[in-house]
């Protein structure tokens, strides 16, 4: 892959993590939305960031949930490796918010904190793959 290819690809992972991100934080507005749906978002928003960071470094990574997975691939120096050390709550997110089990339903406060987290998860990326060259501001 060209470094234009990649700088394209890495980019594309990293408005689809935003574009997911602004969609949670709207539904945090509507009072006919079910918090569940929030939280599934903004999962989905975080690991997409972090994948956006593993293709700028040309790391392979598995089509998986598991955000602490992820994240450790990662090699050190990007600021989401010690700005959250434990995505597990958020990860939980990635079923348990799409289907029914033996969980409790997701809250206001669950989606609440899951949109924070995954809104911070997205601005480390982002902040890291600026000061590496990726062109974030002219993201949608």
């Amino acid at each position: 892959m060209s470094s234009g290819e990649l700088h394209n690809e890495v980019r594309r992972w990293l408005r689809f993590a935003h574009e997911d991100l602004r969609a949670a934080e709207a539904l945090l507005t509507e009072a006919e939305s079910r918090p569940r749906h929030a939280c599934w978002l903004a999962q989905q928003a975080a690991e997409k960031a972090i994948k956006a960071a593993l293709a700028h470094q040309q790391i392979p990574f598995p089509f998986r949930h598991d955000l602490d997975a992820l994240r450790n691939l990662l090699p050190e120096g990007w600021t989401v490796k010690a700005q959250y050390p434990d995505l597990a709550e958020l990860t939980e997110w990635a079923v348990e918010a799409r289907y029914p089990g033996d969980w409790p339903e997701a809250t206001g406060d669950d989606a609440r904190r899951a949109v924070d987290q995954a809104r911070g998860v997205w601005q480390c990326v982002a902040h890291d793959l600026t000061a590496r060259g990726v062109r974030v501001e002219e993201l949608p």
